[in-house]
């Protein structure tokens, strides 16, 4: 059986999804990517053509009436991306972590009629050219794009016949160039080794502002690398934060600094910690190598959060293809003193604190994607949707005041550091390795402006 119709066999059909005889007439994945096998060849002449067939696979003419659901985060939020009925606020992943709900602008049901339109739709994303893609390269691949696209829509429970126009836009210009950037990126590292050696996983960073959606994208990445094969591994910088006990000792040792009064700036992460377990992580190049991934919990002490208790680490076994390191001030670099001081003098010792990190962290990571954002206050907003979406799944959080105070100890490091980041990219990155992604407040790429 391959490993499409066994992933299909496996997961659940979307409770969305049209009865058998209704899809016998629509658009079928599995036929798509026959077809797209057998009949559609790369032109000289034209970006795609269909050698065989006049006729390409359509779907009817039908709009899938979205259920509102009054309860969902959806509902206070905006809302989703994905169908509101379609995914609960949050769920568990294989790797141990909760995935929320990524909002964006609502929109009617966007069809796919055809191969032809997703081809056009997919060649008009903004991260074509920046993932070294061209329209030729996505013809002669044009049936892993449906399959990556039919994973996805799988594991987000959606309909892949009738996704709206987010869901389009999140799955074939976002999800899935960057994925096979991230395949580029691990077959050029593994290139460098000759065979027999042993190779080392790939450790991508991934740099983005909390809450523009770098955990889900991380998520589905992570996903897509288990159903085709490859091991993969994913951390976070929170999982180095310090425990609350130490946290409160640097509170102590700090007093009026509200920057360092709670989790989050450079300070406030446990090095040490951090070093060893990228270290070993690393080092998962044999089949039988295990270890237990750390991971960090944001609910406790009502949101102030406390490392994780090791019975809830999730294991991961060599050998590791990738390692997915994401954070929200990963690759930050300290600047001049009087830039800090401009932006707010609490941040010095921040400044200081930053020399550290390079050893901690940046040094293991050979690729990174940047996520840019055009105003840091983009960040208010989707915390505020990512507590709501924790306490309407019964954890405890933080309350809206509560929120707008935490995030406020966040900007002056967003203000002091994207800028040299945007410019520059990560500390010690090769320019090569780089992926920017400018997204809009709802999330989405756009093109850079």
């Amino acid at each position: 059986m391959s490993t499409t119709m066994a992933v299909l066999n496996i997961l659940a059909t979307p409770s969305t999804s049209p009865s058998l005889k209704h899809r016998k007439n629509s658009w079928d994945l599995c036929s798509c990517v026959n077809y797209a096998n057998s009949n559609l060849i790369l032109s000289k002449y034209g970006p795609l053509c269909n050698v065989s067939k006049a006729k390409l696979f359509r779907t009817k003419k039908s709009k899938l009436n979205a259920i509102q659901n009054p309860s969902s985060t959806s509902e206070a939020n905006g809302n989703s991306w994905l169908q509101d009925n379609s995914f609960s606020n949050y769920r568990v992943a294989q790797n141990g972590r909760k995935q929320g709900l990524v909002h964006s602008v609502p929109s009617k049901t966007a069809e796919v009629s055809s191969v032809k339109d997703l081809y056009d739709f997919i060649c008009g994303g903004p991260l074509i050219v920046k993932t070294g893609l061209t329209p030729e390269k996505v013809a002669e691949s044009i049936d892993k794009w449906l399959m990556y696209g039919s994973y996805i829509c799988r594991l987000f429970q959606l309909n892949d016949l009738y996704l709206t126009e987010p869901q389009k836009v999140r799955i074939y210009h976002y999800y899935v160039p960057v994925f096979l950037w991230c395949e580029q990126e691990i077959s050029r590292h593994a290139s460098k080794f000759v065979n027999g050696d042993e190779v080392p996983p790939l450790v991508i960073g991934f740099s983005a502002p909390q809450g523009c959606g770098k955990t889900t994208l991380v998520f589905a990445l992570e996903y897509l690398f288990r159903v085709t094969g490859r091991k993969c591994a994913t951390l976070s910088i929170d999982d180095f934060y310090l425990t609350a006990e130490d946290q409160n000792k640097l509170r102590e040792t700090n007093p009026g600094n509200t920057l360092l009064e709670y989790r989050g700036n450079a300070g406030s992460h446990d090095l040490p910690f951090s070093v060893e377990a990228l270290t070993a992580v690393t080092q998962l190049t044999k089949a039988g190598m295990k270890m237990k991934l750390p991971r960090y919990d944001k609910s406790a002490y009502n949101g102030r959060g406390d490392r994780g208790d090791t019975s809830t680490w999730p294991e991961v076994e060599g050998p590791l293809t990738v390692v997915l390191f994401e954070g929200w001030m990963l690759g930050f670099k300290p600047v001049p003193s009087e830039v800090v001081k401009a932006v707010d003098p609490q941040l010095e010792i921040i400044n200081k604190n930053l020399e550290s990190y390079y050893d901690a962290w940046e040094k293991f990571v050979k690729s990174w994607i940047v996520i840019k954002i055009k105003d840091p206050s983009y960040v208010y907003q989707w915390r505020l949707q990512a507590e709501i979406a924790m306490r309407n799944d019964g954890k405890p959080g933080m309350s809206d005041e509560e929120i707008m105070d935490f995030v406020s100890r966040y900007l002056p490091a967003y203000k002091a550091y994207l800028p040299t980041l945007y410019a520059e990219g990560p500390s010690g990155s090769d320019p090569e390795h780089v992926l920017f992604i400018d997204i809009d407040e709802g999330r989405n790429p756009i093109l850079a402006g």
